[in-house]
């Protein structure tokens, strides 16, 4: 670093500067970018970033006040090779350990490495892109973006998005969910990119695993940890097609998730995890059931009852029947409440995400095992495909 200091305040005009082809000068003069940006971020002033900021850089520190990002750090890595040879002269791309948090949503921070790519100004770098190259994108940093916030909820969009139908729609999920979960005091954070494949960049997804979903719930690092900051992240082009009815099922759906710690969880099997969380985005609804469950009925009346609930390789994003799939768990959840109660659901679904086997779970809250419920379930089904 020493190199690059005094460099940088000497005056001495005849001073050869060091070669900015040297890996180690490149590191000294991007660190000195992150510092800035990092600055900038924690003030609310882009003065900070000197007057060869980005437009991208400027637009992060704009996003950052009104997300009111917190606990923003950057740290260089290491220069990556193989995206900064697909780069113009003077351009190169690295790894940056990146932590940051919104504040009054998150209660930890995320923490990733993540893309930047820098060029040299004259004596100086500066930060031109960030994302990309095989690691998770955070979409404040990219552009500018819209922001809506409750007390309940966060939404940041591309701009172009309907951020205000987003938030209003998260408003309805709110309530909807702590009729179920009284004690769910979490916030929600929904993040709406431009498109489908920024989604992939911003979960560092391979292209096409979310081409067939609407939103999806997940740690915004890609971690497990039980404190890493959830958020739900939104396939704009499929969520785009959804009537009013669906897009709202969608939100309640994945709040749900948000609120029974599913993103973070390892032991609800996915058909109970799916399904109850359909279930309470299908409480009020008033659709019919040939919407609701109509591709599991067709199913049924081709190739009848399935022998046992929905396993995990059956809502791959990717599978020809997820649709199917997902109705399916959703009645089994039905049938359970109805047996019982939504109550009992629930207690259900927290023993099992506890790690109460099934059987036991379902003996102690509805008195019968899971063969039982596979037999009702059918016989549901055999009945509603008539």
């Amino acid at each position: 670093m020493g190199l690059v200091v005094t460099w940088l305040t000497r005056d001495d005009e005849s001073t050869e500067p060091p070669q900015l082809t040297s890996p180690t000068v490149r590191q000294d003069l991007a660190a000195e970018a992150l510092l800035d940006l990092q600055a900038a971020v924690h003030s609310h002033d882009t003065s900070d970033l000197g007057s060869g900021a980005s437009d991208t850089v400027k637009a992060a520190v704009a996003n950052a006040t009104e997300l009111r990002v917190a606990d923003f750090s950057l740290r260089y890595v290491d220069e990556d090779s193989a995206l900064s040879a697909n780069l113009p002269d003077g351009q190169w791309a690295a790894a940056v350990d990146t932590s940051w948090r919104f504040a009054g949503f998150d209660a930890r921070p995320a923490h990733d490495e993540v893309t930047f790519v820098f060029e040299v100004d004259g004596k100086h770098a500066s930060i031109v892109s960030v994302g990309g190259g095989d690691r998770r994108t955070p979409l404040w940093l990219t552009g500018p973006m819209q922001v809506r916030r409750t007390s309940s909820s966060l939404v940041v969009a591309a701009e172009g998005r309907p951020a205000g139908a987003f938030a209003e729609r998260a408003r309805t999920a709110v309530k909807q969910v702590r009729e179920v979960i009284p004690t769910w005091q979490q916030k929600l954070v929904i993040e709406v990119p431009d498109s489908g494949e920024q989604l992939d960049d911003l979960l560092n997804a391979d292209p096409g695993d979310y081409a067939n979903i609407a939103a999806v719930t997940t740690t915004v690092d890609g971690s497990l940890s039980p404190s890493a900051p959830v958020h739900v992240f939104v396939n704009p082009q499929v969520f785009s097609g959804l009537k009013h009815d669906g897009a709202q099922v969608v939100t309640t759906h994945e709040l749900v998730h948000v609120a029974t710690d599913a993103a973070t969880g390892s032991n609800t099997p996915l058909w109970l995890l799916e399904g109850f969380a359909d279930y309470v985005a299908l409480r009020d609804t008033r659709l019919p059931l040939s919407v609701t469950a109509g591709q599991i009925i067709q199913q049924v009346r081709s190739d009848g009852a399935p022998k046992a609930l929905p396993a995990g390789n059956e809502f791959d994003t990717r599978t020809t029947h997820l649709g199917a799939s997902y109705e399916a768990a959703w009645l089994a959840c039905r049938l359970l409440a109805r047996a019982g109660s939504e109550q009992d659901l629930l207690r259900l679904y927290r023993q099992v995400a506890d790690g109460d086997t099934l059987d036991a779970a379902l003996q102690d809250n509805f008195g019968f095992g899971e063969k039982e419920l596979v037999a009702r379930w059918r016989a549901e089904l055999q009945k509603l495909a008539r």
